[in-house]
């Protein structure tokens, strides 16, 4: 359920890949910060069954769609919360870091769950 304030209107599969790559942003290993605070991932998961690690959270693979769907890049793009290098790296903007998604407690999920 897409939160009540999303001025920029994104989609469900738009809000899920933004918090997905809002955790990557905050994770050493698979992201860069650049002086201005903006954060560049380059290092993608790689699904193994129907989930993926992050941190010390379990992703749904159902849920990371987006992180490998082009049109969801340049859309985030479009809207200035990101500046996609399709498919290596995308930078999220101050504003993509700080956009409130409302699925962070949907989508990563604490615990083991093998």
């Amino acid at each position: 359920m897409p939160p009540k304030n999303n001025p920029l209107k994104l989609n469900p599969l738009q809000l899920r890949t933004l918090t997905l790559l809002q955790g990557l942003a905050s994770l050493p290993e698979t992201a860069v910060q650049a002086p201005n605070g903006e954060i560049t991932v380059t290092r993608f998961p790689q699904p193994h069954g129907d989930h993926f690690h992050l941190g010390n959270a379990t992703v749904a693979s159902k849920d990371a769609t987006g992180l490998f769907n082009e049109a969801v890049w340049n859309a985030l793009g479009r809207k200035g919360l990101a500046r996609p290098e399709w498919p290596h790296r995308i930078t999220l903007t101050l504003d993509g870091l700080h956009y409130n998604t409302g699925l962070a407690g949907e989508v990563f999920h604490l615990g083991s769950a093998h």
